[in-house]
């Protein structure tokens, strides 16, 4: 089974950063790489940051998730990356448009800190070929 070692997580409020990294890092033993931005997620992916997985905020300026998840995949390195969105925006519609172009879940912000790193696991395992 794959494991989830590093995880690149682009969201743009620093203390939603915060709380995800402590989740994931401390309770989840993952390695995070935060990128505050759609476009330092680009540049990081361009730099040769390799993931294991990816944690997409759907709400940001600039480029809001969908248009990061879509430029990512032009990407060599994260051109395959399991991508999950993290978003209030969980209708079920919204949830099938997330899926529909290319993410393998969603998770409902506000999220449990001591909850997600299971959740995270739980989507990918989930998605593995």
């Amino acid at each position: 089974m794959r494991e989830i070692r590093l995880v690149m997580y682009v969201e743009d409020d620093p203390d939603i950063q915060m709380v995800a990294q402590m989740a994931l890092e401390v309770v989840g033993g993952m390695t995070l790489r935060t990128c505050s931005s759609g476009q330092e997620a680009l540049q990081a992916a361009a730099a040769g940051l390799n993931p294991d997985l990816i944690l997409l905020d759907v709400m940001m300026p600039g480029l809001d998730g969908p248009a990061t998840l879509a430029a990512l995949r032009t990407i060599a390195a994260t051109a395959a990356t399991p991508v999950i969105f993290m978003t209030a925006k969980v209708q079920a519609a919204e949830v099938s448009y997330y899926k529909s172009i290319g993410a393998i879940g969603v998770i409902a912000k506000p999220f449990d800190p001591m909850l997600l790193a299971q959740q995270v696991r739980t989507l990918f395992e989930q998605a593995a070929p």
